[in-house]
């Protein structure tokens, strides 16, 4: 069974809030990216009282962050019980994952009929970092730059609103993809995906660039019955 990242503990959150800006949206967002890189994995109980001291604020931000995940989906809030991480919603990912390769499949398209638009250096000098982290084993820095991979096809077609929408609407994707990442084999073939797609695009071949970005992007959930074996109790639906 592939190993998830080392579970969360206390580590003086407060110490990267920004004072300028209310704490309650930068609570929620250090619990989102914790709960999306499977830090804090599904079923992970989530005290106020334990984040009160870890972030050094009052019940308000906590309760109001915590509010926000639950709207989202990210977590079950069971009064006067517990708040725990929800589990991962396969149907959410599946609808998510269907918008995200509507959109790319015109972004690649459109960046391969204009390829001077395309940014082929930057892009390929992104695949030479993910390459060197999957070397070392770093999938959490891997994700990160993966990410940072599809951005920029997105800023490069000038539609980096719609990038804004694949990530808000992706939130139970990602973890799925942070499970399947460990898998053998499965950080070299998103290598691969992605010198196909920017190869493509480079060359002018639009049809190319979208049979390599639709394969590339249905790798997770083509392995679902995989993940959800090897992780039963995180998934749902």
């Amino acid at each position: 069974m592939a190993s998830l990242p080392a579970p969360h503990s206390a580590s003086g959150f407060q110490d990267r809030l920004d004072p300028s800006r209310r704490a309650a949206p930068q609570v929620f967002e250090r619990l989102r990216d914790q709960i999306i890189a499977l830090v804090l994995p599904p079923g992970a109980p989530l005290s106020r009282v334990t984040l009160q001291a870890e972030f050094g604020l009052s019940s308000t931000p906590i309760r109001d962050a915590l509010m926000r995940l639950a709207e989202e989906g990210l977590v079950e809030v069971f009064p006067q019980h517990a708040t725990l991480v929800s589990r991962i919603d396969v149907g959410r990912a599946q609808q998510a994952q269907f918008l995200r390769q509507a959109l790319e499949l015109e972004i690649v398209r459109l960046l391969a009929l204009q390829p001077a638009i395309a940014p082929v250096d930057e892009l390929n000098g992104l695949i030479a970092q993910q390459r060197r982290f999957a070397k070392d084993g770093d999938f959490a820095s891997f994700t990160v730059v993966d990410n940072a991979f599809h951005e920029r096809l997105y800023t490069a077609a000038d539609k980096q609103e719609l990038w804004l929408l694949v990530r808000s609407r992706s939130r139970s994707i990602w973890p799925l993809r942070r499970l399947h990442l460990p898998s053998p084999g499965k950080a070299q073939t998103i290598l691969r995906h992605h010198k196909q797609i920017v190869d493509a695009i480079a060359a002018g071949q639009p049809d190319a660039a979208q049979a390599h970005l639709r394969e590339h992007l249905t790798g997770t959930l083509s392995d679902l019955a995989t993940i959800r074996g090897r992780w039963p109790d995180y998934l749902s639906g």
